[in-house]
């Protein structure tokens, strides 16, 4: 054995650095280095990587979260941002764990689909797409969600949709668990025009 191939042995896997670094690897990962995606099938046959979602990837040792499929949902559809039950859940706001991701997108764009991601799409546009938008890492991959003050908002506003119970139970949550900027609140509540829906509600819990 020749001298360079002991030492390609013993040298870190680039690869494997790369996950280890990322979280979840995707294939533009490699791309982007000058790595060859091929040789993801040899580590993944060796069983140094695990197969997560088609084009990602991550160590079989790795602690993915219930959040994995938001971290999917988000390098899938990178124009969207997740919204009302999928903002509630991640913001621990809910009991329930919804099936599908829901994710707003601006009216004006198609729908995108993805057979390994059940998408909820919830069509926004101008200021109430736009603005509340964090970004919080999950397994190295950011995750864009609406913070809990403008979540909320949109569930008084998407009411008929998601239920005026789980609405209520959000407000109620939020500011038990003092998460509840009032004055963002309002600020979203003027956006999505839900400012008269919302205040009794609130005055209940303040009084």
């Amino acid at each position: 054995m020749t001298y360079n191939k002991i030492l390609a042995m013993t040298l870190p896997d680039p690869i494997l650095t790369l996950v280890e670094e990322l979280g979840i690897l995707q294939n533009r990962d490699l791309t982007a280095r000058g790595i060859h995606p091929q040789q993801l099938r040899r580590l993944v046959n060796a069983g140094k990587l695990v197969w997560v979602s088609r084009g990602l990837y991550s160590l079989p040792s790795a602690d993915l979260t219930e959040f994995q499929t938001y971290a999917e949902a988000c390098t899938r559809f990178p124009r969207g941002t997740l919204c009302l039950l999928s903002a509630l859940r991640f913001h621990e706001l809910t009991t329930q764990n919804p099936m599908q991701v829901w994710m707003a997108f601006d009216n004006r764009w198609g729908t995108p689909t993805d057979e390994m991601i059940p998408l909820r799409r919830i069509n926004m546009s101008g200021k109430s797409l736009a603005e509340g938008i964090e970004t919080h890492l999950v397994a190295g991959i950011p995750v864009r969600v609406y913070n809990i003050p403008k979540t909320i908002a949109d569930c008084f506003k998407y009411r008929s949709t998601i239920g005026l119970d789980v609405a209520l139970e959000a407000l109620k949550e939020a500011w038990v668990a003092r998460k509840l900027d009032l004055n963002l609140l309002a600020h979203y509540a003027q956006i999505c025009r839900v400012q008269k829906v919302i205040q009794p509600y609130l005055e209940m819990l303040v009084l």
